[in-house]
């Protein structure tokens, strides 16, 4: 039986569950928006909260746990310097599932899951402010 049981084991074993939603909440990190089912979603949501929490407390050792906890580096680097500041006057609800439909395969509950806050892009701010004024004609 599974009484207080919380977390799905979506017919995989252990270790393929863990590497599921490690994968999902990098890419969720990586892409700001990702589209799988519902239930994965459910599972990836409390996952990607608390990353955002631990990475909130900025520390050396709050970035080697989400090092240890994501798959490549440039989501741990996103994450500290573009996804936590972008979220700091929020106490929590980082993110937000937008159901979508269902999976024409096989009828599955199909959903986006997307942070409330997006980040701001840092590459756009920059080069909008580095095209020169026009010059006045004379």
């Amino acid at each position: 039986m599974r009484h207080h049981r919380v977390a799905k084991k979506f017919g995989r074993s252990t270790a393929h569950r863990k590497a599921l939603m490690k994968s999902l909440v990098t890419n969720l990190i990586l892409a700001d928006s990702i589209e799988t089912t519902l239930p994965k979603a459910k599972q990836a949501r409390k996952d990607a909260e608390k990353m955002v929490t631990i990475a909130r407390k900025g520390t050396l050792a709050a970035r080697r746990l989400a090092a240890s906890r994501l798959q490549q580096p440039k989501a741990v680097q996103k994450l500290f310097d573009t996804i936590v500041p972008a979220m700091a006057d929020r106490k929590g609800g980082y993110t937000r599932i937008l159901k979508i439909g269902t999976r024409k395969g096989d009828g599955a509950p199909t959903c986006l899951l997307q942070w409330v806050t997006l980040p701001e892009a840092k590459d756009a701010a920059p080069a909008a402010a580095e095209t020169p004024a026009p010059a006045d004609a004379k």
